[in-house]
């Protein structure tokens, strides 16, 4: 997965298309990111203990990642791979070459 936590991205699809967030989990087994304040849902709980109220809380529900897509320098763009001669490898945002 080329996306990691702390990325800043753009949703590109579903309800939430266009807003932008940052993403506060990475699931690479199961290819889905939690992107902080989008794809929120309404969860109801149960009073567990007398210091535990129940209630209808916000949850943010983990979205695909091929539903959201990297921000640069302003501008959305997809991510690849360079290799420099030391060995080292690092992320390069495909639109503007730069290294993110």
């Amino acid at each position: 997965m080329k996306l990691r936590k702390g990325d800043t991205v753009e949703i590109i699809a579903g309800k939430d298309k266009g807003k932008q967030g940052e993403i506060a989990a990475v699931f690479p087994k199961k290819n889905k990111v939690i992107v902080t304040g989008r794809n929120v849902s309404k969860r109801h709980t149960k009073a567990r203990s007398q210091t535990q109220a129940g209630g209808i809380i916000d949850k943010e529900m983990p979205m695909d990642a091929s539903n959201v897509m990297l921000v640069s320098k302003g501008k959305t763009s997809r991510v690849g791979y360079t290799v420099a001669k030391d060995g080292a490898k690092s992320r390069v945002a495909k639109k503007t070459g730069e290294e993110i």
